[in-house]
């Protein structure tokens, strides 16, 4: 994933649904599963049951879920008519291993409790209420819970993958600036007849300081993308599915549907179960079933063909092709089709001579409005978490882009300087006929590298803090022994580390430019003012040096310098002087009031 769609997906982070949206699905779904006719209403303990139920799903409360829930509601199962609560309560605050055999008595045993002693249709169809209700009262509930924990640790990801970014970034640095350093202080140490080797290990080293920063993934450890969804969804639409199946085949065969009738309504009950299963499976928001055209045309052909045959057993086939519209359709067109689906199925049973009457069309709609809202929440939900995971992962991501190119920047523009002072003080060193003044150079070369490896080790960190006064004397030593005389002039006002830092990187930036592309620069102001630098050399180079965009030209010194500048709401100015002989550098910040200066002037 790259920055901009990391961007984007972060943003639509902040922008999407938020835990209310959630909370509301959860809801609709249990009440749905609660105001059946005969089940709410006659059974006081119902109501009761309901509000554990919902106290123990919804995730603002789910802190108060525990035995004490449980226990309630086990005391009220018997007399509620809702077992499939009992059920997910169960799943929901058992530990594993039990938890699946506790929920499998809570199923049986509240299903053939709930049928009042009706045949092998009731029975079957209350254990495939309480299955079905307590599986995906379960399953939206722990999507929900994955939902609220992944949006509220977006942060705690972004923090771990930096500090593992910086981690890396450290023993990279180590292994290849770190050592070749540490090579330059030993060589320095070796005397004069090592000089040549300390320069040339000084450049290579330049050379991979400037150079473009290596690609690395910025995705880290996290959730595998869709594993706990998939692992947690897919069963429960296929063991809900197959229950429904199930369930529907005992109807028929309790009804006494029979020879061809009874082969032909089992295909087709068979076949929009199973379509709906498919439109159901856990997928990324936006993406559409394969064929989808096709299978939700056959789905609405077959459910809608069953209901208007004569003796139409199971008008709940529509409730699944209103799911499927809900779950594959966008909203604009998906909700009023499965309203129009609906309230087809109402004016089918009304109108029909051997319909239910009104109140059996009542129980009907209401049963097929059910379906179709527990099917479409469960992928709801499932989209929301996928949602919620990848811009969890792409704020991640930003985070450590961000923090590989400012790592990649202070390497440059730290490093840069002093290497390149490094290679210098070799050259002299390696030419100078005076051996005490060579060993000088030598030492002056260990000194900068030994203070470039202590910025090398504070680089993955919160970065390492400059003072102008110090850099100031620094560029003035460094380009003396390159034979450039230095007049610096005016006084800082005092200022906040960051600005101060940002003023010495730049005159670090400025000097190394002088070294490695001023050819016969003989003098070099330096000027500081009130959040101002300005360095000016008379040197002959590039007309654009380092980085600033020339053909040719290697190096990211000044686009990073100026992507310091900006930040801190500064301007950077750099350009040759007019007749091409001289280069001027200046940096502008709005000046920061503080009691006292630093003097630089010389």
């Amino acid at each position: 994933m790259n920055a901009r769609q990391a961007d984007r997906a972060a943003a639509g982070s902040e922008s999407g649904p938020t835990p209310a949206v959630v909370s509301v699905v959860l809801v609709v779904v249990i009440l749905g599963f609660s105001f059946e006719p005969g089940v709410l209403l006659p059974r006081p303990a119902a109501v009761p049951m309901l509000l554990l139920q919902i106290v123990t799903c919804l995730p603002a409360t789910r802190r108060l879920r525990g035995a004490w829930t449980l226990a309630a509601q086990i005391l009220l199962a018997p007399w509620s008519g809702l077992p499939g609560f009992l059920g997910a309560s169960v799943l929901l605050v058992v530990e594993r291993p039990v938890r699946w055999a506790l929920f499998a008595i809570a199923v049986l045993g509240g299903g053939l409790l709930s049928t009042g002693g009706g045949g092998v249709h009731a029975a079957l169809n209350g254990i495939g209420n309480a299955l079905a209700h307590g599986l995906i009262i379960y399953a939206l509930t722990r999507l929900s819970d994955l939902y609220t924990e992944l949006r509220a640790t977006r942060g705690a990801l972004a923090r771990a993958r930096v500090a593992a970014e910086r981690e890396r970034a450290g023993r990279d640095l180590d292994a290849v600036l770190g050592t070749a350093l540490a090579e330059i202080v030993r060589l320095a140490g070796q005397g004069t007849g090592k000089a040549r080797q300390l320069v040339e290990v000084a450049r290579a080293a330049t050379d991979r300081v400037r150079a473009a920063p290596p690609a690395h993934s910025a995705d880290g450890p996290d959730i595998p993308p869709g594993t706990l969804t998939h692992r947690l969804v897919w069963p429960i639409v296929v063991a809900t599915h197959v229950e429904y199946l199930i369930v529907g085949v005992a109807f028929l065969l309790d009804g006494g549907v029979t020879g061809g009738r009874f082969a032909a309504y089992t295909a087709a009950l068979a076949a929009v179960v199973g379509l709906q299963a498919y439109h159901s499976l856990p997928r990324p928001p936006g993406v559409r079933p394969p064929w989808v055209a096709w299978t939700l045309g056959a789905q609405l052909a077959l459910a809608l063909g069953v209901l208007a045959a004569p003796d139409g057993p199971y008008p709940q086939l529509v409730a699944f092709a209103a799911a499927s519209v809900l779950v594959v359709l966008p909203g604009r067109v998906a909700r009023p089709t499965a309203a129009a689906l609906t309230a087809l199925v109402a004016v089918v049973l009304l109108v029909r001579a051997d319909g239910p009457g009104a109140r059996g069309t009542a129980v009907l709609v209401l049963d097929v409005v059910v379906i179709a809202l527990v099917f479409y929440g469960l992928a709801l939900l499932t989209g929301l978490v996928h949602q919620v995971r990848e811009a969890r992962g792409a704020l991640a991501s930003l985070a450590v882009a961000r923090e590989r190119r400012r790592i990649a920047r202070d390497v440059h523009d730290l490093l840069g300087y002093g290497l390149s002072a490094i290679a210098l003080k070799g050259e002299l060193a390696s030419r100078d006929p005076d051996p005490a003044r060579a060993d000088g150079h030598l030492a002056d070369a260990a000194a900068l590298a030994a203070r470039a490896l202590a910025d090398l080790r504070a680089i993955p960190g919160e970065g390492t803090e400059l003072t102008l006064a110090e850099e100031v004397e620094s560029a003035r030593k460094v380009l003396a022994a390159a034979g450039v005389a230095v007049r610096t002039r005016g006084e800082a006002a005092a200022m906040d580390e960051a600005a101060e830092t940002l003023l010495a990187t730049a005159l670090r930036e400025a000097v190394t430019n002088v070294l490695r592309h001023a050819t016969g620069a003989r003098r070099c102001e330096v000027e500081v003012g009130p959040g101002m630098l300005r360095v000016a050399d008379d040197g002959r180079g590039p007309l654009v040096r380092d980085g600033a965009g020339e053909p040719g030209v290697g190096g990211n010194g000044l686009g990073n310098l100026r992507e310091r500048v900006a930040a801190l709401g500064g301007r950077l100015d750099a350009g040759s002087v007019p007749g091409g002989r001289g280069y001027v550098l200046t940096v502008r910040l709005e000046p920061v009031p503080a009691p006292g200066s630093v003097a630089v002037g010389g």
